[in-house]
């Protein structure tokens, strides 16, 4: 699928790339561990899924796989190629809730630069 994605993962990366959805960077076929993701947002450890007709047969496996995912610290969200072209304004929203959701969750960082450093000349000037 890395060569020839599905018609449903074109459409959804046509809307995913370049920063497109909120600011949120994404990428395409991503290796997560044993596992490759099909779109991945780094910076908020989001993995996307898009399940074809093949996964029908593989409920299991997909949830399994789902919770390894979660439990080494990644969120996943799943939909169908389905959805996707039945409902992609409805897809769109809820990848971006989603990345909200993560982002505001999401503490502040530790250890912040002291005032004023991280400015050009380190005094804030």
């Amino acid at each position: 699928m890395r060569h020839e994605p599905a018609p449903a993962e074109q459409l959804i990366w046509r809307l995913l790339r370049d920063r497109q959805l909120g600011g949120y960077k994404f990428r395409r076929q991503v290796p997560l561990g044993a596992f490759v993701g099909d779109f991945y947002c780094h910076a908020l450890k989001l993995v996307v899924e898009l399940d074809g007709d093949t996964h029908s047969e593989r409920e299991t496996s997909d949830k399994i796989r789902t919770e390894l995912l979660n439990r080494t610290g990644y969120r996943v969200v799943r939909f169908y190629n389905t959805d996707v072209f039945d409902h992609l304004p409805a897809v769109l929203e809820a990848i971006y809730s989603e990345c909200v959701s993560i982002s505001t969750a999401t503490p502040p960082h530790p250890n912040p630069l002291p005032e004023g450093e991280g400015t050009r000349g380190g005094r804030g000037e």
